[in-house]
């Protein structure tokens, strides 16, 4: 693995003004000591403290891979393992990497926030979109571990306790809730360009905040229905995302300071490429958004179209597989112009390409589900999820409505990918909507993990809570606790190693609080497959 050290100049005056706990560490219960104090904060200061957080609430450039790329884009299959030094594509989780999925909330985001809301009203504009950020950065944490600290966050303390999953979401909902009532109240922009992703429009926030909600109503469905229910048909009525690109909600890259996107910044490493499971779907599809996410295999600057074919491969291949000529990165497709250099075929900016974080195509799938449920959605679920199609091309520049309309209306189903291993086509579900209610949510799960790309964060938790999508079992598994890859699959992060040394107390209290092991096999709350 290629990592770097650097220090991001845009973010050097935003530290001198932010409030730090701790920085730098690898342990909870250390950050959560009051260390590093600054005399005085003034509202002056706020938006900077604001970027800090925003910032933080997303993997940046320095923990992209070792927090969300190696896990969770890998489980959600959009991507497959080219470097035989990575054992997590075959299960297993190297926990000496993955606290940078847990570290960065604690010791960046949380104080940051903390300090907005000691500084402004509860009905202000200002702590209504913290608010929103702090629901943001904390559903990834949750969703990856379960129970996590979270209602003492920040406290100093010799012990920080581990909250169950269930009262950490009703809290999310209530957040989100204030927040835009407090919103809706006010029509004052707020943190101007230090907001780097709306750069303080209210109303896009609005709508980031019933989208959110209304995710985390869907991922609630199997387990609370009725309060799923609740909060889908609230958020919608409030106000979700309605267009794309207008309401996607994307962070800004800059080259100064290195804050690159970090999904960019690892193309050339050649330590992964396209996914069988990609490679199945978007062929069999004739998917106008390949030529999008993906590159030909063997794209260079002299020939950017290199062998004019699409390649991926199974994930969990063995170390000697992987060094099978047609296994090499070279033979395989790498991700599209937009993620990667000229020396692939790609664009001179492709550093400074915008991080997703919420898109609108992503809101009219959560609709189509809700009404699939009998909820008040605005809309048919096969409206709906024609809706999602449409919003996804228009926002990868997919603007042809003839192409669009001829997409939604194949009956063109997923192929064989001519792979390593021969393996099957992944699904026979065709593009358009089936009469049929368990191919609709087999086709629904596929084309929102479509769209969703590349937020392996959340498409690998909509894998977890649905299961409607069944991917390719990993093709070798070398974590002793899955041991048959098609009925066992990593439902969960263990614990850190770091946290059970530290707040052991906390950790072993937090056990109890899973129904089962802290093991990767043990389900979260929400997920009921």
């Amino acid at each position: 693995m290629k990592t770097q050290i650097v220090l991001n100049k845009t973010w050097c005056s935003i530290l001198a003004y932010a409030v730090f706990l701790s920085s730098c560490t690898k342990n909870f219960s250390e950050a959560n000591k009051d260390v590093n104090t600054v005399a005085t904060v003034s509202s002056a200061e706020l938006p900077f403290i604001f970027a800090k957080a925003e910032h933080s609430a997303v993997p940046d450039n320095d923990n992209y891979e070792i927090s969300q790329h190696l896990f969770a884009d890998h489980y959600a299959q959009y991507f497959a393992c080219t470097a035989t030094y990575f054992p997590s594509d075959r299960n297993v989780i190297r926990m000496d990497w993955i606290y940078s999925a847990f570290d960065p909330v604690y010791t960046n985001m949380v104080p940051q926030l903390q300090t907005i809301f000691s500084l402004t009203e509860p009905s202000s504009a200002e702590y209504a979109i913290a608010n929103i950020v702090w629901v943001y950065g904390f559903h990834h944490v949750t969703d990856y571990w379960g129970p996590i600290p979270y209602f003492k966050a920040g406290i100093p303390g010799k012990s920080i306790p581990y909250d169950p999953q269930d009262q950490i979401y009703d809290d999310f909902f209530k957040k989100l809730d204030s927040s835009v009532t407090a919103l809706k109240a006010s029509s004052v922009v707020s943190y101007g360009n230090f907001d780097l992703i709306y750069g303080g429009d209210i109303s896009k926030w609005i709508k980031l905040a019933n989208t959110l909600r209304l995710r985390l109503a869907i991922r609630i469905s199997n387990v609370d229905p009725d309060r799923a229910k609740t909060e889908a048909e609230a958020a919608y009525a409030n106000g979700v995302f309605e267009t794309s690109p207008d309401d996607d909600a994307l962070m800004k890259k800059s080259l100064t300071g290195k804050d690159y996107n970090g999904l960019s910044n690892m193309t050339a490493w050649d330590e992964f490429r396209m996914s069988a499971t990609m490679e199945s779907v978007l062929k069999g599809y004739q998917d106008p958004r390949m030529p999008v996410y993906f590159s030909p295999a063997g794209a260079s600057q002299e020939n950017p179209n290199g062998t004019g074919e699409f390649e991926g491969l199974r994930n969990g291949l063995t170390t000697e597989q992987m060094v099978e000529a047609p296994n090499k990165a070279g033979a395989l497709s790498n991700l599209g112009p937009r993620w990667t250099s000229p020396v692939y075929g790609g664009t001179e900016g492709f550093l400074e390409t915008p991080q997703n974080v919420m898109c609108t195509a992503e809101a009219y799938f959560l609709r189509a589900e809700g009404a699939m449920l009998g909820w008040n959605m605005g809309g048919t679920a096969k409206d709906l999820y024609e809706a999602g199609i449409r919003n996804s091309m228009l926002q990868w520049g997919v603007t042809d409505e003839s192409v669009i309309t001829n997409y939604i209306n194949s009956n063109n189903v997923p192929v064989a990918p001519n792979d390593y291993l021969n393996s099957p086509p992944v699904s026979d579900a065709p593009v358009k909507w089936s009469s049929d209610p368990a191919v609709q949510k087999v086709q629904l799960g596929i084309q929102k993990w479509l769209a969703l790309f590349p937020d392996g964060y959340e498409a690998w938790a909509d894998y977890r809570r649905g299961r409607a999508f069944v991917r390719y079992p990993v093709a070798n598994s070398d974590n002793p606790d899955i041991t048959n890859t098609s009925t066992q699959w990593i439902r969960r992060i263990p614990f850190l190693l770091s946290e059970t040394q530290t707040n052991k107390e906390a950790v072993d209290a937090a056990v109890n609080l899973l129904n089962g092991p802290d093991k990767v096999t043990t389900p979260l709350w929400w997920d009921k497959n």
